[in-house]
């Protein structure tokens, strides 16, 4: 191992990274209607809403054969692209840097560090994600059906996007790529749930407007996932969703005035 790869480490980690892999995992997820107009204003072209405002809210942690064990959670928004159907990452937080990089430059995940929570009792269970003091997803869920084990796929949409290094908009064009999910469960639960989203100037998710909540599930088991390009975004297009994604640095100012 060296800061040069070798041939036969390139086609170690290449195999690792075309076919990743997360185990035991454990995610609690509570499903939720917002606002139509709210959607269709968070969505980047070219995507589209879906029939109906349905989000996710999802807290959980997994282990894996690429970036190691790891706790985090998310935001999901159900959209559409020339006849699929699959849930937007709008808002994604990760516990480790391996797994904040890998999601962030493989995937085009929005990912950002956090600290989080998820804890059980019984048919009880509830989880949180926190960053920079504020509980940004707060969710619970009173797990009283098991459906018992199954399998089947699920499928998000991401965006790939690079600022310039001037730092005037971005680099080149964005892409809008599908991970798509071969999913093995062990138990799958559902019942009823809640969820309370926070927002900060970095990080608003209280822009989502909870409406009523659908139902909260828990599922244990093992993700096999695969991830492609399905379309180019003009660079201009996006700019304004993807500073959206980022932290606001024009409000991380400490530098002190010139003379002091």
């Amino acid at each position: 191992m060296g800061l040069v790869r070798t041939p036969e480490e390139i086609a170690r980690i290449r195999a690792t990274l075309m076919a990743p892999r997360f185990v035991n995992s454990e995610m609690l997820q509570v499903e939720f209607l917002t606002r139509p107009e709210t959607v269709a204003r968070i969505l980047p072209p070219p995507l589209e809403p879906a029939a109906e405002p349905l989000c996710i809210a999802m807290v959980g942690r997994w282990q894996s054969n690429c970036v190691g064990d790891y706790e985090g959670g998310a935001i999901y928004v159900s959209a559409r692209h020339q006849g699929v159907e699959a849930t937007y990452v709008l808002a994604m937080y990760m516990t480790t840097d391996h797994a904040l990089v890998l999601g962030r430059d493989v995937f085009g995940e929005p990912k950002k560090l956090c600290t989080t929570h998820l804890n059980r009792g019984g048919s009880r269970m509830s989880g949180w994600v926190e960053r920079h003091g504020v509980r940004l997803i707060e969710i619970s869920g009173d797990l009283t059906t098991e459906h018992g084990p199954t399998e089947g796929q699920g499928a998000n949409f991401n965006i790939k996007a690079t600022p310039s290094c001037t730092g005037d908009g971005l680099e080149g064009d964005a892409i809008l790529t599908l991970a798509e999910f071969d999913v093995k469960l062990l138990s799958n639960r559902e019942g009823t749930g809640t969820v309370v989203l926070r927002g900060t100037p970095h990080d608003p998710l209280d822009e989502l407007e909870v409406v009523s909540v659908r139902r909260a599930t828990y599922i244990e088991g093992d993700l096999f996932a695969r991830c492609r390009p399905v379309a180019r975004i003009p660079a201009a297009d996006f700019l304004p969703y993807a500073y959206g994604r980022y932290d606001d640095w024009s409000l991380l100012d400490t530098a002190m005035p010139a003379g002091r």
